[in-house]
């Protein structure tokens, strides 16, 4: 099993910044992407960014320009920079690791139990 830790949600200006973190625990498996998504209320949860092993990053496009995600290899734990936040970026923020435990294994995907961010004045 993997627990992902979360930790970085608040309350914020519009206009202001937050940086999300996401911490996987040890073990022996292989990670084949990470990522962000958020759901607000009565809204489905949605596909925030992603990112490889590799470093290769995606975004919806609503927040291209304004987050920025990235990870730390050593420690297992990716963040999510958050800038420019707008009232609509309000939501439970949520990461999730897809990983392996075998060479070959079927994935597996794994979340973290959500920080709850809200941008309002």
């Amino acid at each position: 099993q993997v627990q992902l830790v979360e930790s970085g949600g608040g309350l914020v200006q519009p206009g202001g910044s937050l940086r999300l973190s996401c911490a996987a625990s040890d073990g022996i498996f292989n990670i084949n992407r990470m990522g962000w998504y958020r759901q607000a209320p009565g809204k489905q949860r949605e596909f925030v960014a992603s990112i490889s092993p590799g470093g290769s990053t995606d975004y919806v496009h609503s927040v291209k320009g304004r987050f920025t995600i990235s990870r730390d290899s050593a420690k297992n734990t990716i963040y999510l920079q958050m800038d420019s936040l707008k009232p609509e970026d309000t939501a439970a923020y949520y990461c999730e690791f897809r990983v392996t435990f075998t060479i070959g294994g079927p994935e597996r995907d794994f979340w973290g139990q959500g920080t709850q961010v809200t941008v309002s004045s």
